[in-house]
């Protein structure tokens, strides 16, 4: 957040240690250790719907980190410290709700879990603005599915359940280096939670400038190409050996056809969403007015 609200290069090691000192004093203040049961009340376990369950505690918010973030930088007088927390200061307002940060949305409790056996989750921010809290929304979503929905899927592994993870617009994370790191991370460890991964894009010259966010896809050994611009189709060929004809074909493909190479395989297909499939992926606002009144 603090690099990418100014894209500044002043956020570095000691800035970091600032904001990792803040958080742990934060955890600590409400009692949260490394032990498990510190993450719930002191109270009795209670009842709900005929069973037992602790009540969570309310976890540190962006507010509380901020106000324990001042009181922190009135007190230390190090003028190699007093940079760096009036620096956080002024770029982490936004996000704190009693500064009426344009992006407080961010500054509060999670009332949101993922439902269990659920076939499909879909967390739309769509609605949000792109040019950095779409992105960010996106990076903090990413590091929750990562713990919440990815890694509890193997703590028991006999009871481990084939699972997907799909990042639609995945072009909008690169210019966050945190945010391609993770996406890495991604693909390299959630099948070993039997999770797999799926980057949508529709802008791959992004990914070609970006050598790191091409590992992303190239490490994939599924990939399914739909129809490209003339613009871009080179780059597709470089990065992933496409042949004349396959290049040929994905300029020249109709809506619905597109090119799948799995492993060194590559087969032409066409794709036919049923109705309800519609339902969900259809962006035609003119057919969804439409829909509607009828």
């Amino acid at each position: 957040m603090a690099r990418g609200s100014t894209r500044s290069l002043e956020v570095n090691e000691l800035t970091k240690q600032i904001i990792a000192e803040t958080v742990a004093e934060e955890y600590s203040r409400i009692g949260i250790t490394s032990d498990p049961n510190s993450l719930y009340e002191a109270s009795d376990s209670n009842y709900r719907r005929d069973a037992l369950y602790k009540a969570k505690k309310e976890m540190p918010t962006i507010g509380s980190w901020y106000k324990t973030l001042s009181k922190k930088a009135k007190e230390n007088t190090d003028p190699n410290y007093q940079f760096h927390y009036s620096y956080l200061i002024k770029v982490m307002r936004q996000y704190v709700r009693e500064c009426n940060g344009q992006m407080a949305y961010f500054d509060g409790q999670s009332t949101f879990e993922l439902l269990e056996g659920a076939p499909f989750i879909n967390l739309d921010i769509s609605q949000l603005e792109e040019r950095f809290a779409r992105p960010l929304a996106q990076q903090v979503l990413l590091s929750w599915i990562w713990e919440k929905y990815v890694k509890k899927n193997s703590e028991d592994r006999e009871k481990a359940t084939k699972k997907r993870v799909l990042v639609d617009e995945a072009w909008m994370l690169l210019p966050y280096p945190e945010a391609v790191e993770f996406l890495n991370k991604m693909a390299r460890r959630a099948r070993k939670r039997n999770v797999s991964l799926a980057i949508i894009s529709q802008r791959f010259q992004d990914f070609y400038e970006n050598p790191e966010a091409q590992a992303v896809l190239t490490s994939s050994d599924t990939k399914l190409f739909l129809a490209q611009d003339k613009s871009e189709i080179n780059y597709l060929k470089e990065v992933f050996k496409l042949s004349e004809g396959e290049a040929g074909f994905l300029v020249t493909c109709l809506i619905g056809e597109g090119l799948l190479k799995v492993g060194s395989d590559t087969a032409i297909l066409q794709i036919t969403p049923t109705k309800k499939e519609f339902e969900f992926v259809e962006t035609n606002l003119n057919k969804l007015v439409k829909k509607n009144e009828g």
